[in-house]
């Protein structure tokens, strides 16, 4: 017999999950954002922000159930890689009452352009969406709410994790070549790395296996690359800073 839930005497706040969710394309970082819609009872109309949305108990098991349905809901796609980032709360950050956001951030490799941003229902129209590259963010007008914070937090935590772990190697496709792969960390962390340097620490790591050659369009193929495990974060012992390669 079900147990009867319990009235509680109290204002439940507003729960919300929102979705940093990073690519590389043109040798750039983005980010992918949505517009807000635009009507007079809309908070922050057609401004921009992250994707995300209201947790639903119907069908949300976890904060990382929810998330994982908004990435899909704005992609079409899984992601290869999802961490949860933290958690906003007050009664400040959104105007229709006292809200709380858990967010996250989520990677994903240039093939899922492929897939058209936003694919909900018809009963729940796709939001405008677009990859916006992530200096752009920075400068550019505040996003609604606080996206904005949450933005630039994600883009920190990415970039210290990358400095000492296989993080990048969740923006490719498989099979990769190893300058692919470097290209991925330069592109992120925003400066050369040094080549024969990074290829030993590469495979010293041991994430990676070989998968057979890659036509990159040179002379010679190129050994292709997959993740020994694609659910695991591989850490370094070193960070790639300058002094260490």
């Amino acid at each position: 017999m079900p147990e009867k839930a319990i009235d509680l005497d109290f204002e439940k706040p507003l729960t919300t999950v929102d979705v940093v969710i990073f690519m590389v394309q043109a040798d750039q970082l983005q980010v992918l954002l949505v517009q807000r819609p635009d009507g007079p009872q809309e908070p922050f109309p057609s401004a921009w922000a992250l994707p995300g949305g209201f947790v639903d108990v119907a069908q949300d098991a976890s904060l990382e159930a929810c998330a994982r349905r908004k990435l899909r809901d704005k992609t079409g796609v899984d992601s290869p890689y999802l961490e949860q980032l933290g958690s906003w709360g007050g009664k400040d950050r959104d105007p229709r009452g006292w809200s709380a956001t858990h967010a996250y951030f989520a990677l994903l490799p240039l093939e899922a352009l492929r897939l058209a941003p936003g694919t909900e229902t018809a009963a729940t129209p796709a939001a405008p969406a677009r990859w916006q590259p992530v200096d752009s963010v920075l400068v550019g007008p505040p996003l609604a709410f606080d996206h904005g914070e949450i933005f630039r937090t994600a883009l920190e935590r990415l970039r210290a994790k990358v400095e000492y772990t296989s993080l990048p190697a969740f923006l490719l496709p498989e099979p990769f070549t190893l300058p692919q792969l470097q290209k991925m960390y330069e592109v992120v962390l925003g400066r050369a790395i040094d080549k024969s340097g990074f290829r030993t620490r590469a495979l010293a790591a041991d994430f990676l296996q070989e998968d057979g050659a890659v036509d990159v369009g040179a002379p010679r193929p190129a050994m292709g690359y997959r993740l020994k495990d694609r659910n695991k974060l591989v850490y370094f012992p070193r960070t790639f800073s300058p002094r260490n390669i």
